[in-house]
């Protein structure tokens, strides 16, 4: 018999935290988790599936327009904010009953409470005040927005989470921050008819991700009408008898009904007693795990965001399985954190996998770059004046993809099949064998026969 209440105790009851409990279960294991707000995490209650469904309610407006330049006549349209948050809230409460569904069907024991380490193998209760024990533990506790304290007013600002439950929809919004989250969300509130200002602090939003990209999806959104100010931040923001009042570095004062603050997030790790079970974190906050996701403490692992590695949902998952594989099924698995396709959801889309021209770059001494810009077909009726971009990366000497980046509608779901593509080593003769699929914007994958240019060494020829 073992010593422990628990073979298992799971802090945190998002994606990672949910799929590591309930496999945990399914082999036999007794195991308990603990949430202290709702079962889903970041992704589900408050991130990326509310997100996209907001991203859809934004896009209709367009889709009306275009609908004109193929014979539809559509009538007078209205957009009502509470029944969109309704909507939402009702599919988060159906997204988190499956979750937990999942859970007691594998026999978890689930809490509903704050849970915090006493020592490597005790946790307190917060809700009741009990202490129990467990063999292994995981903490998956996630990110929370930075609410950058260091802003004069900061307390007047929303953050991503509070943007999800707004009583009413404002006449404006400055969001800052040019990350995904804030790129997002300006397209978002600019498809609902809000007047959205975008304020960032570097060159060119989206740091990280391809330069043409960036350019392209930033040359769209200003086309719309988003206003977006690069090199320039907020300096503080305060009451006025009209909304709130803004001063920046490098714009003047500026005016809006709500100020979104999307710049960055941290762990979740403030007060979850790591201190007191000897558990490492970094100078963020983020707990330091190795490649298996074992912290210092020898029995206790921490997974997703709460290790600042990767910070997206179908990570925090896989770490969970390789936890699994490490655990229990004496098959110790790293998570593979390489070639992970990503998505932005904004308009026009951005899909992604591997590396940007810019790291290729750096990596390999020979570059061939395929690229193709276009007009999508289905805007040439429309008439609306967007562009698609596709690139394709190619390391010269060994001809294989190590990068591809696209930008336009349904741009996340062609990356998705460029992950498997990229992941098998593909080359760009496997591309080029390939045949097209006609009339798609995807064609284009497989029809760019000539490099654009090539770079050698640094250097564009």
């Amino acid at each position: 018999m073992s010593s422990y209440d628990y073979d298992l105790f799971v802090i945190g009851g998002g994606s990672g935290g949910v799929r590591a409990a309930r496999v945990a279960a399914s082999l036999g294991k007794k195991v308990a988790i603990a949430e202290e707000y709702r079962y889903g995490g970041t992704c589900v209650i408050r991130g990326c599936v509310p997100k996209k469904l907001f991203v859809y309610a934004s896009q209709f407006h367009e889709h009306f327009e275009d609908a004109a330049g193929f014979g539809w006549t559509v009538g007078r349209s209205s957009f009502d904010w509470k029944k969109l948050v309704a909507a939402k809230d009702a599919e988060i409460a159906r997204l988190e009953g499956l979750y937990k569904k999942g859970l007691a069907g594998s026999n978890a024991e689930i809490l509903e409470t704050r849970a915090e380490l006493v020592d490597a193998h005790t946790v307190r209760l917060v809700k009741t005040g009990q202490t129990v024990t467990a063999k292994t533990i995981v903490i998956a506790t996630g990110g929370r927005p930075n609410p950058h304290v260091a802003l004069p007013g900061h307390e007047l600002c929303i953050s991503s989470n509070d943007a999800f439950h707004l009583e009413e929809l404002p006449k404006s919004i400055v969001i800052a921050g040019g990350g995904y989250i804030a790129v997002e969300f300006a397209n978002i509130f600019h498809g609902l008819g809000v007047a959205t200002t975008l304020i960032y602090r570097g060159a060119e939003i989206l740091s990280r991700f391809d330069e043409d990209l960036r350019r392209g999806l930033h040359e769209a959104m200003v086309a719309k009408g988003i206003r977006i100010l690069c090199h320039d931040t907020l300096q503080q923001v305060s009451n006025a008898e009209d909304g709130l009042v803004l001063e920046t570095l490098n714009s003047g004062t500026l005016q809006a009904d709500v100020v979104m603050l999307a710049l960055g997030r941290d762990p979740n790790t403030e007060g979850l007693g790591l201190e007191a079970a000897g558990v490492a974190m970094d100078e963020r906050g983020a707990i330091v795990v190795d490649d298996y996701s074992r912290t210092n403490v020898e029995n206790i692992y921490a997974l997703g965001d709460v290790t600042n590695r990767v910070q997206l949902t179908p990570v925090a998952i896989h770490e969970a399985m390789c936890f699994i594989e490490t655990e229990y099924k004496n098959n110790p698995t790293r998570p593979d954190h390489e070639l992970i396709p990503t998505a932005v959801f904004s308009q026009p889309e951005i899909g992604t996998v591997g590396l940007s021209e810019e790291e290729a770059g750096k990596r390999y001494s020979e570059l061939e770059v395929y690229r193709a810009q276009f007009r999508p077909l289905k805007a040439t009726l429309s008439g609306r004046p967007e562009r698609m971009i596709m690139k394709l990366i190619v390391d010269a000497a060994s001809r294989k993809v190590v990068g591809a980046h696209i930008l336009g509608h349904d741009a996340g779901e062609m990356a998705q099949l460029l992950g498997v593509t990229l992941k098998a080593g593909c080359t760009k003769d496997d591309f080029d064998r390939t045949m097209a699929l006609h009339p798609t914007a995807a064609e284009e994958l497989v029809t760019m026969y000539a490099p654009s240019y090539r770079i050698r060494d640094g250097q564009r020829l």
